[in-house]
């Protein structure tokens, strides 16, 4: 039976080769719990509430997720059947809330177990002291990407229940009578902080093209918890040969500019730090809400564009980066956090394989020691197993890298891009709070 920390992520099949598999929850020392399992799917929504399973709904409609209730240690039991799951829900998220004056911070001791065939093959343990004022927790997740796999996530997370689902894109049945005809009910308004409509005012009067978008990826912000959250915000972009077409179409054009309003949100200067890189890296500007208009093609022309040759190296990428904000930092082996009031957020984006995989693992490893959380992001049909690696790799500080694939970028609905740019990040967060590579909040 293996011991998981927070933020530890494996494939279920070095768990156990069974997808048939009992999930068990302890949570002491806080009161009257309500342990949960959301069914979601691939932007992280709540779309069909019939895979909310709780109290009051103890199973999903085909059964392949059941609420068991306690046994023994066992606050709570699910039985899951992944096999049976529809294609749609990709990932079970266990949660757990409290109410009243009860706080995360209270909790005596919490686990989240895995057994198959009666064994227990791995558990993730929990306490009080991990938390703050929080009420409600993400414990751990249960997700399919490529192949079913397990993360111990140990959020806190800010509201209760009602704020959960909330944030999966749910709605609470308070039970209330609805509304006399006469007097209709009004749909409360989302509050929106006023550095927001402040960035919202500056966008429609500067670019107001990019408004929507701003909207848009405000609202991925909130639901991941970050809408306040700050950061320097870096786009690295491969322009090895075979990326070609994608410039040409005006896809990169337009993946930049998503990049470019989600950093606005994060970065009071309302800019991004643009790296290109193919056999070598350079930095090659700032994006900014004054030239964003035609940025990629300018790029093209630039010399930083005819200075990194043809072929794709990524390592030279991650070199380069973690130079320009800890000069000298990729030449120096790191067994210690390098902490900073700001992290770094790198979206990368490439449509092939690395030609030294070596130097880039080791690179990756290294720099889980600085406060720079790499988002890969992958262009084809390839399935790209590095990436996949270095997503899964053990051994590091902490887990600084995620990965996703997109077969075309132009058919990805906004909402689903930032969404998936957000997947990883937040618990990266968490992880760099609690080991000192950033400042606890």
């Amino acid at each position: 039976m293996q011991q998981f920390v927070r933020g530890q992520k494996t494939k279920l099949s070095d768990l156990t080769p069974s997808t048939a598999i009992e999930v068990g929850i302890e949570v002491k020392g806080v009161g009257t719990v309500d342990i949960a399992c959301f069914g979601v799917d691939a932007s992280g929504k709540l779309s069909d509430d019939r895979y909310f399973v709780f109290y009051n709904q103890p199973a999903s409609p085909e059964g392949a997720i059941r609420k068991l209730g306690s046994a023994g240690s066992d606050d709570e039991r699910f039985a899951l059947e992944l096999s049976r799951l529809p294609q749609n829900i990709v990932k079970l998220v266990f949660t757990a809330t409290v109410d009243g004056a009860a706080t995360m911070s209270q909790i005596s001791s919490g686990y989240l177990r895995i057994s198959a065939g009666g064994t227990e093959v791995v558990k993730f343990r929990f306490a009080g002291s991990d938390f703050a004022a929080e009420k409600a927790l993400i414990i751990a997740e249960v997700y399919l990407k490529d192949v079913w796999r397990f993360s111990a996530v140990g959020q806190g997370f800010n509201g209760g229940l009602s704020a959960l689902l909330k944030h999966f894109g749910g709605e609470e049945d308070t039970g209330a009578a609805a509304a006399p005809a006469s007097q209709p009910a009004v749909a409360p308004q989302p509050v929106v902080s006023s550095r927001a409509v402040n960035l919202e005012k500056q966008v429609s009067q500067r670019a107001p093209q990019l408004l929507s978008l701003v909207k848009k990826a405000r609202v991925s912000l909130e639901k991941a918890g970050l809408d306040e959250h700050r950061a320097r915000v870096a786009l690295c972009l491969d322009c090895s040969g075979s990326m070609y077409g994608l410039y040409k179409s005006g896809k990169v054009q337009q993946l930049a500019e998503k990049v470019l309003t989600l950093g606005c949100h994060f970065d009071d200067n309302n800019a991004i730090d643009v790296f290109l890189f193919a056999t070598e890296a350079t930095f090659a500007g700032e994006m900014t809400l004054d030239n964003w208009s035609g940025f990629v093609p300018g790029l093209q022309k630039s010399p930083a564009w005819r200075k990194v040759g043809g072929g794709t190296d990524y390592s030279k990428a991650i070199q380069e980066i973690r130079n320009y904000y800890y000069p000298g930092s990729a030449k120096q082996k790191h067994f210690a956090p390098v902490g900073d009031s700001l992290p770094v957020y790198v979206m990368y984006i490439t449509d092939g394989d690395t030609s030294n995989r070596n130097l880039t693992t080791s690179q990756i490893v290294d720099a889980a020691y600085q406060p720079i959380f790499w988002q890969f992001m992958a262009i084809g049909e390839e399935q790209f197993p590095f990436l996949h690696k270095l997503d899964e790799l053990p051994s590091r500080f902490v887990d600084n890298a995620g990965f996703f694939l997109v077969s075309d970028p132009a058919t990805l609905p906004d909402e689903q891009l930032y969404s998936l740019m957000m997947s990883e990040y937040p618990s990266w967060v968490k992880l760099a709070q609690s080991n000192g590579l950033l400042p606890r909040r």
